[in-house]
């Protein structure tokens, strides 16, 4: 059983994410020519603002915002920050703000001004008794459901969605590489078995490669990695008809989110599994046994097992092995139907090289946020115009000198170290240029 299970997680963490080491040959890799649309023209107002807690005032990161009537969203960063973007035709609507373990809250747009909006929200108080008992008898059989339940609850039809993508690499506390994207995704149905398609519409990138040493560390997959944490589209990466079995799952402490009252479930590999597995937590829509939410790890105490899932290739002097994988995705309610809203994943790896004193740590993360989305046309993309799934994002990409490079499109507020990581790289290449 261990042989078939080795056979199946390699093979779905390949084409899942894949991280390259590569030495450099000293000569800066050449930026693609990005074709870029034109900007619509439309007005809209921007509102910035903070989501915090109302007990701890400490920020709420992964928060959902919405203006309600509509498809547009965003999402905050990890300091709760967030910018949203409306047409000035929705300025009259509200907001809609959640976050799983709180109470919803609603707001008029008009309320609110343009920037430095602290938006409270209060915890859920969930009691066990207050969930319905119509569950099924354990927690296994509780996942099993919402796996079956896909077609039911989730997006049943074709769908284009527009969502904005990042990804940074760090050299310990570093900064050393950001890429961004906005995309539109060719959404398959959930029980379909088809793939989704991704186009790429923008991209800008700021990358410094002296601080990632003699080693170009690059992110296969880009937008894909992202898509691909989608459990209930991608069940067979995690939870196949060969892994399901050698899972425990358990009951943890209910919480609600969107008021509706959520099951959550704890899971991970049966002790006498040895090979790379996942572990974490399903939040589960008591009502519909549709999965909401999904946070979890990929066990790396196997080091040498775990390299070799991520590790694509690397020179002959260097030991390379994850240290962390994390991995989250967030679904969002939309007419009775749950879709795919937000995922990030983080991996942190260890450098070793022969004959070296110290080690390095490189930090590799990113996130995708749907944006906006409407039922697709019959105008799909051309092959040409599609990514790869192997796409390597910050070759695609262009520079990162137009301020209003996004214009109306909502992005994921940046966090502070990453505005002014991108002014030391800016700097620092500035340099580079005088000096030569």
């Amino acid at each position: 059983m261990n042989r078939t299970i080795k056979l199946s997680i390699s093979k779905f963490q390949n084409l899942w994410i894949l991280v390259i080491f590569l030495v450099l040959s000293g000569i800066p890799l050449t930026a693609k020519t990005l074709q870029q649309l034109p900007e619509a023209i439309q007005d809209f107002s921007e509102f910035r603002g903070t989501i915090i807690d109302s007990q701890s005032k400490e920020p709420l990161a992964f928060a959902t915002i919405n203006v309600l009537e509509t498809n547009i969203s965003t999402i905050t960063n990890s300091d709760g920050e967030f910018l949203l973007k409306v047409p000035s035709s929705y300025i009259s609507n509200s907001i809609h703000i959640s976050f799983l373990g709180y109470q919803t809250k609603t707001i008029p747009l008009s309320s609110l001004n343009g920037e430095d909006i602290h938006i409270l929200l209060e915890e859920a108080a969930m009691q066990l008794s207050e969930i319905k008992i119509n569950a099924p008898k354990d927690a296994k059989s509780l996942v099993k459901a919402a796996l079956d339940k896909k077609g039911e609850y989730n997006l049943s039809e074709e769908t284009v969605m527009t969502a904005f993508y990042r990804e940074t690499i760090k050299k310990r506390r570093r900064d050393a590489s950001l890429s961004e994207a906005i995309v539109e995704i060719y959404r398959q149905p959930s029980s379909s078995s088809k793939a989704d398609k991704i186009k790429l519409i923008k991209a800008r990138k700021s990358t410094d490669y002296s601080r990632l040493d003699t080693l170009a560390v690059k992110l296969q997959g880009g937008p894909f990695s992202a898509i691909y944490a989608d459990v209930i589209k991608y069940p067979q990466f995690i939870f196949n008809d060969i892994t399901f079995a050698e899972y425990e799952f358990s009951f943890d402490k209910p919480t609600e989110i969107n008021n509706r009252s959520v099951y959550v479930v704890k899971f991970k590999q049966r002790p006498n599994i040895t090979e790379p597995m996942h572990y974490g937590k399903l939040y589960i829509d008591a009502e519909t046994f549709s999965l909401i939410s999904a946070i979890y790890n990929l066990n790396v105490e196997n080091r040498e097992r775990a390299a070799e899932l991520f590790v694509k290739k690397k020179p002959n002097r260097v030991t390379v092995y994850p240290t962390e994988a994390a991995y989250r995705v967030d679904y969002r309610l939309k007419d009775n139907k749950w879709h795919y809203g937000y995922s990030n994943i983080l991996l942190t790896f260890k450098v070793n090289w022969k004959g070296r004193l110290f080690n390095s740590v490189y930090t590799l993360s990113s996130e995708m946020a749907v944006t906006d989305w409407a039922k697709t046309l019959n105008d799909d993309p051309t092959r040409r115009e599609t990514l790869r799934p192997t796409v390597i994002l910050s070759e695609e990409a262009s520079g990162f000198s137009d301020p209003a490079f996004w214009g109306e499109y909502n992005i994921i507020e940046p966090e502070k170290s990453i505005e002014s990581a991108i002014d030391k790289i800016n700097r620092h290449l500035e340099k580079q240029k005088e000096t030569n």
